[in-house]
């Protein structure tokens, strides 16, 4: 017996049907017509890549350090929709086919500068796109990867203690503490 059956026949039992129970227990519907996402570990890499192009290593260490490419696989497989998962890695194919393009070399073995570059100019297009965009129209890839990049980044370990400041049992709680030039943004 399934999850489905025991409940239908515990609503028997109490004397009657659940009001739109078909309705009500689409959660447990199995849907195995949908297609899976996932990334190969080859994806992964490249995403790493791109995040550790947009925030780099430097005095701290960058997305990469933080697996940004890993957080981004969880996130547009757990909680994208098929249509924006296409998007996402209809964009990954994009900027391979532009490095090649601009660079005569794909974006795995492009130089840091051949990659900023690259992206700098898809930022631009970006902008472009967000300015004339219409409710309607789908978020541009470039866009989920920047927020996936900054998300994955100032949340993790990584992130959250060595590029911001960080207390992990913070003290009362401070509405104006002074500020120095070139103090590091606290994590929450």
């Amino acid at each position: 017996m399934n999850r489905r059956e025991a409940l239908e026949r515990v609503a028997l039992i109490l004397g009657g049907t659940v009001v739109g129970g078909a309705a009500f227990l689409q959660g447990c519907k199995s849907t195995d017509s949908a297609v899976a996402f996932s990334l190969t570990p080859e994806q992964i890499a490249f995403l790493d890549e791109v995040a550790e192009t947009i925030i780099p290593a430097t005095s701290t260490p960058g997305a990469k350090a933080a697996k940004v490419g890993e957080f981004m696989n969880v996130m547009v497989t757990d909680c994208y929709d098929q249509k924006d998962q296409a998007i996402f890695s209809e964009g990954m194919t994009a900027i391979e086919k532009r490095c090649n393009d601009l660079h005569k070399v794909g974006f795995m073995q492009a130089t840091p500068e051949q990659r900023t570059a690259l992206l700098n100019t898809i930022n631009g297009e970006l902008k472009e796109y967000n300015a004339t965009k219409k409710e309607q129209d789908p978020t541009h890839y470039f866009a989920m990867m920047k927020q996936l990049t900054l998300l994955g980044f100032f949340t993790s370990e990584v992130g959250a203690t060595q590029a911001l400041r960080y207390v992990a049992i913070p003290g009362k709680y401070e509405g104006c503490v002074p500020y120095n030039k070139g103090d590091r943004a606290w994590a929450t």
